[in-house]
This record gives C-alpha cells, sequence and structure tokens, in this order.
C-alpha cells in the first residue's frame, strides 16, 4: 500500500477528485494549506498599501491506495491538478506498513 500527498491548487479539486473516483477509489483527506516553491507569492495592493503575499493558499490531498492503483491515481491526480503554469503543485508518494479500519478492524488493503 502507498500514500500518496498531492499539494494542488484549490480550483482544480472537483476534477482531481472525479478522476480519482473514476478508478473506483472512493476516499480521501483534503487539507487546506498554505505554502510556496518556486512560485514565492506575489505582491498585491490593499487600500493603496503594497504588501507580499508569501504563502499561497493550496490543498493538500491524502489518500491510501492499493500497489496496484498507484500509477492510475497519480496519473489521474496529473491530469486534474495541471494547468501547465507554475504552482501546480507537487504528489509524495511513500508506503504505508499497515491500516486498520476502527469500526470493523480490518486489516491491510481491506481497509482501505
Amino acid at each position: 500500500m502507498k500514500k500518496i500527498e498531492a499539494v494542488i491548487k484549490p480550483f482544480k479539486l472537483e476534477e482531481v477528485k472525479d478522476a480519482l473516483h473514476a478508478l473506483g477509489i472512493q476516499g480521501m483527506t483534503v487539507i487546506e494549506v498554505k505554502g510556496f516553491g518556486r512560485q514565492k507569492g506575489h505582491t498585491e495592493i490593499y487600500r493603496g498599501a503594497e504588501y507580499t503575499v508569501d504563502f499561497l493558499p493550496k490543498l493538500k490531498l491524502e489518500l491510501i491506495v492499493a500497489d496496484s492503483q498507484v500509477a492510475p491515481a497519480l496519473g489521474a491526480i496529473i491530469k486534474g491538478a495541471r494547468t501547465g503554469k507554475i504552482g501546480d503543485g507537487k504528489i509524495f508518494v511513500s508506503s504505508v506498513e499497515q491500516v486498520i479500519r476502527i469500526r470493523t478492524e480490518e486489516h491491510g488493503e481491506a481497509a482501505i
């Protein structure tokens, strides 16, 4: 099993969610985060004063998938989140040793 963490632009959430749902991936966690990378924020003017917005709003998606679903899930996230412009985000994949569904005490892939 793998944990996929994707940091994406907020307005791309529905496209990514729909693409993952089409693969049969049913659950994910969505967290509102702020950050920057190469984009390094931008400047704005508010009431005549210019200020720098260093941390831009993003969404972090977390999902656990079976090893066989990793490649299709990554493709769906990339397809749904890509705009082709700087700031599209990043995807991180890491191994998961164990998953337990609390309600039924199912273990492993059955608990996903």
